[in-house]
């Protein structure tokens, strides 16, 4: 009588991590609690980047792996050349590229327009504020996105059960407007790069500061204001 040893031995699912973050000693945390994570069940592979470019890179890369599971840090140095200016620029291409990944952010903003713009346009499967983070938090997102839950860290989900009175919500454009005024471009250069009028330009930049109650004709008060919501 024989038997075949190689059913009695365990069999690891395989699962390729992306781990996006200008942290190097966060990144270390997130690598040493993934790979404890069920280790009899689940093998981690884990691809790691440390800004914008260098995400993008690995994302565009034809031999990168489908990627199963994405942390991304929110505010990292962007890619200007590919206007890839954060964490939710790289959420929108992962989610085109790779759209079975399940993402996961991680923010210090604790602004709920922020937050809510974050759900609203990314829907990603976990958000965590970094002043939450901890190992046991870290762990308990992880299970829950794997398990296809989602889930938002406790400040997040304080946030989100606040009142919605004073709730803005802004589109990509209006990002776009924003980031480009920062930098100091002129309306008929943004014609570049946003695929609206001038006029529907003015109206949204008006529309905004009315939004963020900036009383006078500053761009760059709107800007301020703007990058203190967390807006861009």
């Amino acid at each position: 009588m024989t038997f075949d040893l190689t059913a009695l031995s365990p069999q690891f699912v395989k699962k390729n991590i992306l781990i996006v973050d200008d942290h190097p000693f966060i990144i270390e945390g997130y690598k040493n609690a993934i790979t404890r994570y069920n280790p009899k069940r689940y093998e981690f592979l884990i691809s790691q980047a440390h800004d914008c470019r260098s995400g993008y890179d690995i994302i565009e890369d034809d031999n990168a792996p489908e990627f199963d599971i994405a942390f991304l840090d929110i505010s990292m140095p962007p890619y200007e050349e590919k206007e890839i200016f954060s964490g939710e620029d790289l959420a929108k291409l992962l989610s085109k590229k790779m759209p079975s990944c399940k993402i996961i952010l991680l923010t210090m903003y604790t602004e709920l327009l922020k937050i809510k713009t974050i759900i609203r346009t990314i829907q990603p499967n976990g958000l965590i504020i970094k002043n939450d983070l901890t190992f046991d938090e870290l762990l308990l997102a992880f299970d829950k996105v794997i398990k296809n839950e989602k889930y938002y860290s406790q400040s997040v989900v304080k946030m989100l059960n606040q009142s919605t009175h004073n709730a803005i919500e802004i589109d990509q454009y209006d990002k776009q407007i924003l980031v480009h005024l920062a930098k100091g471009t002129s309306i008929p250069e943004m014609l570049q790069h946003i695929p609206i009028s001038i006029n529907a330009i003015e109206k949204r930049k008006k529309h905004l500061k009315e939004l963020l109650k900036v009383k006078n004709d500053s761009d760059l008060d709107l800007v301020k204001e703007a990058k203190s919501k967390g807006l861009f």
